[in-house]
C-alpha cells in the first residue's frame, strides 16, 4: 500500500515495484473517478476498494482517507511517500503543464489534467493536517505491517533497489537455479 501527498510519486514508485515484483498494480485513482473528475459515490467507493483488497496481492497506490482502513487492515507492508510540501506543488505544477487537457496513463480515459487552486491549497497544507494522522497510524501498526517512510530519492531508489535483489533472488530460488 504506497501513500503520500499528491506529487510525492506514488504512481511512479508503484510503476517501478510493479516492474520489479510483476505484482498486480492497481492505481486507485482508475478506479475512484468516472469521466470529467465525477466520483463514486461512498457506498460504491468502499464497494470497490473492499473488492480491490481482497485479491491474494496487489500494489496500490491512493490516500482516499474514507478507504484507508480497509487498505491498512489487508496491507502486509505501508508505504509513506513522506515528502516536503514544495516538491510536491512543484510536481504537480509540472504534471498540470505537461499533461494539460490530457489523461495521464495512472487516470481513467475522460479526467483530463487541468489546474485547481483547491487542489494546490490541499497540497500545500498536507503535511500540516494529514501527514500527523498517517504517521499516527502507522506507528500503531508497526509491530503488525512493514511500516517503510521514504523521504529521500536516494531512500527511494535505495528501497526499489533492495527489492530488485530480493526478487531476483526469489525468482532464482523458485525457479531452481540456486539451491
Amino acid at each position: 500500500m504506497i501513500i503520500g501527498c499528491s506529487g510525492a510519486g506514488k504512481s511512479t514508485f508503484s510503476t517501478k515495484l510493479h516492474e520489479i515484483t510483476a505484482i498486480e498494480l492497481i492505481h486507485l485513482d482508475q478506479h475512484h473517478w468516472l469521466p470529467n473528475w465525477v466520483g463514486l459515490n461512498k457506498s460504491d467507493w468502499r464497494d470497490k476498494v473492499t473488492e480491490l483488497s481482497e485479491k491474494e496481492s496487489w500494489i496500490m497506490d491512493g490516500n482516499y482517507g474514507g478507504t484507508m482502513e480497509i487498505r491498512l487492515n489487508k496491507a502486509n507492508t505501508i508505504i509513506f511517500m513522506d515528502r516536503t510540501r514544495w516538491l510536491c506543488l512543484y510536481r504537480v505544477l509540472k504534471r498540470v503543464i505537461t499533461h494539460y487537457g490530457k489523461s495521464r496513463k495512472d487516470m481513467p480515459e475522460g479526467c483530463v489534467e487541468k489546474f485547481s487552486w483547491e487542489f494546490m491549497h490541499y497540497i500545500y497544507h498536507y503535511n500540516k493536517t494529514r501527514r500527523p494522522k498517517i504517521l499516527e497510524k502507522l506507528s500503531k501498526l508497526k509491530t503488525s505491517k512493514e511500516i517503510v517512510i521514504l523521504r529521500s530519492n536516494k531512500e527511494i531508489r535505495g528501497y526499489l533497489a533492495d527489492q530488485k535483489k530480493r526478487h531476483a533472488t526469489l525468482y532464482k530460488n523458485n525457479s531452481g537455479l540456486i539451491a
